[in-house]
């Protein structure tokens, strides 16, 4: 179980929530570190106390550092705060929340620091999941899943002692807001249709992605990453409820599955306190009140970033980081009112169209393809 946390991306849903159940847990906050919110940050380092604080702008640095003169807190700036903040020798478990591939050098750092990994940030092993997966084992880290689909496949495989008793993993998927439409119909669909998730509530970009159905085909390949499988054992199912948070099929028909109430303060709770349980003071699912579950085969036609994903993580090489960067710039552009919904997927495949695959990539090869990526939207 943690005693100290590093949060990286305090400022998120995710790290925001981490920040209330460390609270509830007693557990001693070390570091904190956002992109550019200084307001909240003030406020959280100023309540927690961390001995570090960063922020990715150097601009926003300075203006912390100056609101926080006097207090024992040391504030950095860029790359090099957040790699400090994964490092800390305070800290036993680092979070990492932060949005997009900037959460690989950090989370690296952490594992070579022997740290517990509460990992929210599916783009690290989205990009890198093999480099990630190999320095994890060299040098002894450990991570623990905080996205809710990955955490219930974490959960269901206790006690599970050989992979080769899996026959698959099926991660459930909501839907978003645009279930039962077709491709035409999204056409024309806006940042505000978009950003109403039926069921979860989430930071913007994340609940873009689910509306595509591209932050399921990354998770797609996170858990090919985190449990070493084909892309042949790891499916996607539409579940509406969000009830079930994903299952294990095992090869003598036995199917283990998590379910719970949809609030990321579960999974949160559980990668802190692994492998113990704590009591949650939130509410808790009522199966007699819930309603039928029910379960669907996802739409690749009317949602192409699946397939997109999934034809990444079959090519391998650094296609799943071009396909990374690419998709983060095209959601932001499609939130700025640049570009129409389904003008993501179609970005995401002029960039693969135009930037070249590298296989068996160093980091700086995986960094320099998340790069051209995102340079083959602008």
């Amino acid at each position: 179980m943690s005693k100290s946390i590093s949060v990286l991306g305090s400022t998120g849903s995710i790290g925001r929530q981490t920040l209330q159940v460390a609270e509830e847990l007693g557990l001693r906050v070390a570091a904190l570190t956002a992109g550019r919110q200084i307001d909240l940050l003030e406020q959280q380092a100023r309540q927690f106390r961390p001995c570090l604080a960063a922020v990715y702008e150097e601009s926003a640095a300075r203006e912390l550092r100056e609101r926080l003169r006097g207090l024992p807190i040391e504030v950095m700036s860029g790359m090099e705060g957040l790699v400090a903040a994964a490092e800390l020798a305070e800290a036993d478990t680092v979070v990492t929340a932060v949005m997009g591939s900037v959460g690989l050098e950090p989370t690296l750092a952490a594992i070579r620091k022997k740290k517990r990994i509460a990992l929210a940030n599916k783009e690290t092993l989205v990009c890198a999941g093999e480099l990630v997966m190999a320095e994890t084992k060299k040098y002894g880290a450990e991570i623990v899943p905080v996205d809710s689909e990955h955490s219930a496949i974490f959960q269901s495989l206790q006690g599970c002692k050989d992979k080769g008793e899996i026959k698959r993993l099926l991660l459930t998927c909501s839907g978003g807001p645009f279930f039962g439409r077709t491709f035409a119909e999204l056409e024309h669909m806006t940042a505000a249709d978009a950003l109403r998730h039926p069921n979860w509530t989430m930071g913007a970009k994340i609940t873009i992605d689910s509306a595509t159905l591209m932050n399921k085909g990354l998770e797609i390949i996170e858990a090919m990453r985190l449990y070493g499988l084909p892309l042949a054992q790891v499916e996607a199912v539409i579940h509406r409820q969000s009830i079930v948070h994903s299952l294990v099929e095992f090869r003598d028909g036995a199917m283990l599955a998590q379910l719970g109430t949809p609030d990321m303060k579960l999974p949160i709770r559980y990668a802190l306190t692994y492998p113990y349980r704590t009591q949650t003071p939130d509410r808790t699912l009522d199966l007699l009140s819930c309603g039928a579950l029910t379960f669907s085969a996802p739409d690749e036609e009317a949602f192409p970033c699946l397939r997109i994903a999934k034809e990444c993580a079959a090519a391998g090489g650094t296609a799943c980081a071009i396909m990374n960067g690419a998709n983060e710039v095209a959601v932001a552009q499609f939130l700025r009112g640049e570009i129409g919904f389904n003008d993501i997927p179609r970005r995401v495949e002029q960039a693969l169209s135009r930037v070249a695959v590298k296989y068996q990539p160093s980091l700086g090869d995986i960094l320099e393809a998340d790069r051209s990526g995102r340079e083959a939207v602008r």
